[in-house]
């Protein structure tokens, strides 16, 4: 398997949680906050993350199908999108695991052989 799948999939799982966050912040300002300009923010993170969440499911789905994950398992990492702050986590327990899966052919041979 290729690095460049999980490296995709990582690069996509931190988009969507520091847009997941932003969205956050911003719903907060919005409803509770009432804050003026709000509306705009809201709308546009809204959108971003929405389309990057569709793009984040497809990498992470590639990445768990290469890597041959149980679908309970897949399932989980595909909703971590949806938590604030899931994602991070997930990511980096995801990564740990797969990092030597992914690792390059090269490097995967012993010393002189």
């Amino acid at each position: 398997m290729k690095q460049s799948v999980l490296t995709r999939y990582r690069v996509m799982a931190y988009v969507t949680g520091v847009l997941l966050i932003l969205l956050t912040i911003g719903v907060i300002a919005k409803y509770l906050l009432k804050v003026n300009g709000a509306d705009g923010f809201v709308t546009a993170v809204g959108i971003a993350h929405g389309w990057l969440y569709v793009v984040y499911l497809v990498f992470a789905f590639d990445m768990g199908s290469k890597a041959k994950m149980p679908l309970g398992r897949l399932a989980w990492i595909l909703l971590a999108g949806t938590v604030p702050t899931a994602a991070f986590f997930v990511e980096r327990k995801v990564s740990r695991e797969l990092a030597p899966r992914f690792a390059p052919a090269e490097a995967k041979q012993p010393v002189g052989a």
